[in-house]
């Protein structure tokens, strides 16, 4: 009779590991980095802020560029967060897929009102 030491381990998410990791950084990075550029640009301008400041602070085309790769870093940010989750703590697997779809649903969602709204200004 063969005896079996150890177990053959199914992997099922976690050979993401270094790549996500290091990704949720530069993306949180990069959302940081444009949080203070953001503050820089409304604490440095002067009179009252309201719409017509906001929609100054963001019609320069340099800034849109850099409100839409944010926009994107976010939504990996979150991709790979939500999915970690999903992974994690819902076992059954359709649940699981089903989560995963609406999650990604979602977040197309509101990148596209995001880049819409964007565009608008």
């Amino acid at each position: 009779m063969a005896v079996n030491y150890g177990s053959k381990r199914i992997v099922v998410g976690a050979h993401y590991g270094l790549r996500d990791w290091l990704a949720q950084r530069v993306t949180a990075a990069l959302m940081t980095l444009f949080t203070v550029v953001l503050l820089a640009q409304v604490i440095f301008s002067k009179g009252p802020i309201g719409y017509d400041k906001w929609s100054g602070i963001f019609s320069a085309q340099w800034m849109k560029v850099l409100t839409f790769v944010v926009i994107l870093a976010l939504l990996y940010h979150v991709w790979v967060g939500m999915r970690d989750i999903w992974m994690d703590y819902i076992k059954p697997v359709s649940v699981r897929l089903s989560l995963q779809v609406f999650t990604i649903v979602w977040l197309v969602g509101c990148a596209g009102w995001a880049i819409q709204v964007l565009w608008r200004v």
